[in-house]
């Protein structure tokens, strides 16, 4: 008879074809992976956006929303280590909205890199640098030995 043939293709023939959805079953898997993913996802994005109810904060804990009006505070620290070399110090102070303070660091290539700062709302953060050999510390001289006689 003259009518049209199917051919078989490489493709239908392979074995692990589906002919009736026109996938491979590792296509289906990795599919159904992929809108797991994307489903994850959005449920994540959408308790950190808080579209979602969070949970409410536990009864009974206080919350200090109280603010101090003009916040003070000073401190300052120096490490001086001669096992590792290290050698840093800070200062600073606040009073209400301003801020000074200065911090000191030896570099790499061993200089003393000084940094004096101010913050302030008018003039906002200004620095100046400084760069300079390291002070060389004085050693305390040995106390000499009584003479046994």
């Amino acid at each position: 008879m003259g009518g049209l043939k199917t051919v078989p293709t490489a493709q239908s023939n392979h074995k692990h074809f589906n002919p009736k959805t026109n996938y491979y079953p590792a296509i289906n898997i990795a599919m159904a992976l992929i809108k797991i993913t994307i489903i994850c996802c959005v449920l994540i994005a959408a308790i950190e956006c808080a579209l979602l109810p969070a949970a409410l904060p536990v009864a009974g804990v206080p919350i200090n929303t109280e603010v101090d009006p003009h916040p003070q505070y000073a401190f300052a620290y120096n490490v001086q280590d001669a096992l590792t070399g290290d050698s840093k110090s800070q200062q600073e102070v606040r009073d209400g909205d301003v801020v000074k303070g200065s911090y000191s660091v030896v570099d790499a290539d061993g200089s003393l890199r000084t940094v004096f700062y101010t913050a302030d709302p008018i003039n906002g953060f200004n620095a100046v640098v400084q760069r300079g050999p390291v002070p060389v510390a004085v050693a305390p001289r040995p106390l000499a030995a009584p003479l046994l006689g």
